[in-house]
């Protein structure tokens, strides 16, 4: 019987679990470096990211990382403005997804949310049909907004108590100021100052997949493999 069990645990370690072990030692150090998904639970940044949406981040689009670390082993490019962001928060170490906004030197500044970069207002326009879900114009005001000639939609809620108008701030050398694209509705760089270099992860650049959660999970097809503007 002994021996019967000493067979079995041989055979389980050799078909199963060494094989499982190999690989986790190779995806997920992989995993850790190069690429993987994040998921949105909150709505700080609707209308481009909804709750529920499942999305691709490069962590290549940077830099390269020891795995499991922030610690970097080599920079090829920074953040750019317009960039969507995933980082962690210097505040909590929580991990969050947010649009750059102001880049090393930069001075920002909000009225009435209208941004101001450098002393000179941001464009704006009126948000194409179709970009937004219905549940996203809900007592809400939508513009699409351009920063460095890339547009992207935002949010604003004018019932809601919020912090509209701020700064002029300066960004530190090496730090970015983040935003989430619902203005009114999102704990960002306004709060918890600008974001150091070394707590970004890397690029949200794909919707993968999107549930509603407000629909019992059920898929939004429309999102699928969107790119992330």
């Amino acid at each position: 019987m002994k021996l019967q069990l000493q067979r079995f645990a041989f055979s389980l370690w050799r078909e199963w679990l060494r094989p499982l072990i190999i690989a986790a030692a190779i995806v997920f150090p992989l995993k850790s470096s190069l690429a993987e998904w994040n998921y949105i639970p909150s709505g700080s940044m609707i209308p481009t990211l909804l709750p529920g949406d499942l999305v691709w981040v490069n962590k290549l689009a940077y830099d390269l990382k020891v795995p499991f670390t922030t610690r970097h082993l080599a920079e090829w490019g920074d953040p750019r403005r317009g960039d969507v962001a995933v980082f962690y928060s210097p505040a909590d170490g929580l991990r969050l997804v947010k649009r750059v906004i102001g880049l090393p030197g930069e001075v920002v500044e909000s009225r009435d949310d209208r941004l101001y970069i450098n002393g000179l207002p941001l464009a704006y326009a009126p948000l194409p049909a179709g970009i937004a879900d219905p549940d996203s114009r809900r007592a809400a005001l939508l513009a699409e907004e351009e920063l460095a000639g890339r547009p992207h939609p935002v949010r604003i809620l004018p019932a809601r108590p919020a912090l509209r108008t701020f700064g002029p701030i300066r960004v530190p050398p090496g730090c970015y100021f983040m935003m989430g694209d619902n203005r009114d509705d999102s704990r960002d760089s306004r709060y918890f100052g600008c974001v150091p270099r070394r707590r970004i992860i890397g690029r949200a650049t794909t919707l993968i997949a999107s549930l509603d959660l407000a629909h019992f999970a059920r898929p939004r097809t429309d999102r699928l493999l969107r790119p992330i503007p």
